[in-house]
């Protein structure tokens, strides 16, 4: 995102429209996803938003999205998971039961292609 916006603004300059520092940072804070509410709102109430260099709000942003994916990493290995026993039982339309199986695990296939 930040390659992009700074080509943009680079782009604008050439065209001869400038942006004062106030304005890039707050235009990036602007553009963040909801999930990242909570950090816009202690960078706008912790720092000076006047004086906050452009590359110290980049830096903040990328180690809080670094802090963000570990987090999400850790949740996903404590996740416990469930295992299942399985038991055959003998019975006469076993042929039938897998065909049976087989059709609705295509199906399942089918719909997740879709």
């Amino acid at each position: 995102m930040f390659t992009h916006f700074t080509t943009i603004v680079n782009s604008l300059k050439n065209l001869g429209t400038n942006y004062s520092n106030q304005e890039l940072v707050r235009k990036i804070l602007r553009c963040l996803p909801r999930s990242w509410t909570p950090k816009v709102t202690a960078i706008e109430e912790a720092k000076d938003l006047t004086i906050l260099p452009f590359e110290q709000l980049l830096s903040s942003l990328m180690t809080h999205e670094t802090t963000m994916k570990n987090h999400e990493n850790v949740e996903v290995k404590n996740k416990k998971s469930i295992a299942l026993k399985a038991s055959k039982e003998e019975s006469e339309n076993d042929e039938e039961g897998d065909m049976e199986l087989i059709t609705s695990q295509f199906k399942k296939f089918l719909k997740s292609k879709k």
